[in-house]
């Protein structure tokens, strides 16, 4: 299913008000319509995908953590 940009825009607030951090933005969605990517001020965050089934509405954000990028071990 296709994200529309009133769609886009409340998943924006939504996770902005939940992570308390208005630099979260939804950005360029897929040519296909169906997934959107997630930015914190500019830095690509992970995917935002959307899924329709039953009548129902859900979005599912993937991110991915390289190990490279965490912080040592303890």
């Amino acid at each position: 299913m296709k994200f529309t940009n009133d769609e886009a825009k409340r998943v924006q607030k939504y996770l902005q008000v939940k992570f308390a951090n208005q630099k979260i933005t939804v950005g360029a969605m897929s040519k296909s319509g169906d997934s959107a990517e997630i930015l914190l001020d500019g830095e690509f965050m992970g995917t935002l995908y959307k899924d329709t089934e039953d009548g129902e509405t859900s979005y599912d954000f993937n991110m991915a953590i390289l190990e490279m990028d965490l912080p040592p071990a303890a």
